[in-house]
C-alpha cells in the first residue's frame, strides 16, 4: 500500500528534473544566442542529435519552442526529449539552408522526418536497378544508389499517368520489385519454373513479360535504354510508336481506339515538354552566386547543375579574385554529363536550389556566368 505514494513522488521528481532542464536550456538560449542566421541542434542526454533546424534569426526561433502551448506540439515533445541545445552561426539564410540539409543527411536525426520541406511539390521518375528495370514515380531519393533519377517534375498524379503510358508502349514491367525474372534466354530456369499465363499485362501485349520468359535480357534492356533516351530528350521513339498505331487505327476505321491512342500521345508529349523545361532549368542552374552575409561576411557559391560545388568568401583583393577565378575554371571548365539524369546524391541539393530560386527569383540577379577563358563573369539578366 505504501508503494503507490513512492511511485508518485518519483514520477513528480522526474517531471521536476525535466522541467528544470528545460529552464536551463531556455536561460542558455536567452543569455547566449544572437538573432542572426544559423543552424541549431537538439541533443539527448546521451549525446544523440535529435533534431536539426535552421533560421534567419536563431534566437527567436529557439525561444519559440519554449512557448509551445500544448504538450503534443512538436516543439514541446522535442524539449522533453532534449538535454542540450547547440547552435552555430552562418552568413545568410541560404547558407543556413545548405548547412541544415547537409547536417540532416549526415546525422539522420529521428525528429527530422523529411530532408526538404519543399520535396512534396516535386516528383522524380526512378529507373530501378537490376536485370529488369521498371519506372517508378517517387518524391525523392532512396538508399538505392544504383537507381537512376529524372526530374524534378510537378504533379505526381499526371506524372504517374504519363509513366504508365511510357511503360505500356515500351512493354516495361510494373510488377513488384520482389517478382522473380525468368528471361527467355535463361532456359535452365524453366526446368524449375515452367511458363504460366501469370502476367496479365503480358497477355494483353502491354509488357514484354520478363517474368514469364516472354523476352530475352537483351530485348528488355533495349527497351529500357529507349525509355532513358526518351527521358533524356534524345529520342522520341515512344511517341512515334503511338502515332504509328494511331494512324493505323484510323486507316482501319477504328476511331475509338485512335482517340485513345491520341490521348496517350498527348500525355507523353506533355511529359516530354515538362522534362525538357526542367532539364533546361537544371542545366541553367550553373553559375556563380554572390550572397551578402551577416556583418559583411559575404560569400560566393559555385553552383553547377543545381548543386553547390564550392564556397568561398567574397573576394576583396586582386589575389582573392584570382583564386576565385581559378576555382571557377576548375568547376565550370571541366566536362560534365548532359541530359536529364540526376545522381541520387545530388537530388536533395537540386531540390534546395530549385526551391530557393523559385521562391526568390530576384536572387538570380546576384548570379553571373563564368567564362572558361578567364574573361570577367557576365552578369545574368
Amino acid at each position: 500500500m505504501r508503494a503507490l505514494p513512492v511511485l508518485k513522488v518519483r514520477a513528480a521528481s522526474r517531471r521536476s528534473a525535466a522541467e528544470d532542464q528545460v529552464l536551463v536550456m531556455k536561460r542558455c538560449v536567452t543569455s547566449g544566442c544572437m538573432d542572426r542566421p544559423g543552424v541549431y541542434r537538439m541533443l539527448s542526454r546521451d549525446g544523440e542529435v535529435l533534431y536539426v533546424g535552421k533560421s534567419k534569426r536563431v534566437r527567436s526561433r529557439l525561444l519559440s519552442y519554449f512557448r509551445c502551448a500544448f504538450p503534443a506540439d512538436k516543439g514541446a515533445r522535442l524539449l522533453r526529449e532534449a538535454h542540450q541545445i547547440e547552435w552555430e552561426y552562418v552568413p545568410s539564410e541560404f547558407a543556413a539552408l545548405l548547412r541544415e540539409l547537409r547536417l540532416i543527411k549526415t546525422l539522420r536525426p529521428r525528429f527530422n522526418v523529411a530532408l526538404k520541406r519543399d520535396a512534396r511539390h516535386f516528383a522524380f521518375i526512378k529507373v530501378t536497378a537490376g536485370p529488369a528495370s521498371k519506372l517508378l514515380v517517387v518524391r525523392g531519393a532512396s538508399d538505392d544508389t544504383a537507381a537512376v533519377y529524372y526530374g524534378p517534375f510537378f504533379g505526381a498524379q499526371q506524372l504517374e499517368e504519363a509513366v504508365r503510358e511510357l511503360s505500356d508502349v515500351l512493354g516495361l514491367r510494373d510488377c513488384a520489385l520482389t517478382t522473380h525474372m525468368h528471361f527467355a534466354d535463361q532456359q535452365e530456369l524453366f526446368q524449375l519454373y515452367p511458363r504460366t499465363p501469370g502476367c496479365i499485362r503480358h497477355e494483353i501485349h502491354k509488357c514484354l513479360g520478363p517474368c514469364v520468359g516472354g523476352c530475352s535480357v537483351t530485348q528488355y534492356t533495349e527497351r529500357v535504354a529507349l525509355a532513358k533516351a526518351f527521358l533524356d530528350g534524345s529520342n522520341d521513339g515512344p511517341i512515334a510508336i503511338l502515332r504509328a498505331r494511331m494512324v493505323e487505327s484510323s486507316e482501319h476505321l477504328e476511331f475509338e481506339r485512335a482517340g485513345i491512342l491520341r490521348d496517350k500521345v498527348q500525355r507523353l508529349e506533355s511529359l516530354r515538354t515538362q522534362f525538357l523545361r526542367f532539364r533546361f532549368a537544371v542545366e541553367s542552374l550553373s553559375f556563380i552566386y554572390a550572397v551578402p552575409g551577416h556583418d559583411g561576411d559575404d560569400r560566393v557559391y559555385f553552383i553547377r547543375r543545381g548543386r553547390v560545388r564550392a564556397e568561398q568568401p567574397a573576394p576583396r583583393s586582386a589575389h582573392a579574385r584570382a583564386e576565385v577565378n581559378a576555382l571557377a575554371e576548375e568547376i565550370f571548365g571541366s566536362g560534365e554529363r548532359s541530359g536529364a539524369q540526376v545522381p541520387t546524391h545530388e537530388i536533395d541539393e537540386l531540390l534546395l536550389t530549385t526551391s530557393w530560386f523559385r521562391r526568390f527569383p530576384d536572387e538570380l540577379g546576384r548570379t553571373s556566368e563564368f567564362s572558361p577563358r578567364g574573361a570577367p563573369p557576365k552578369t545574368r539578366i
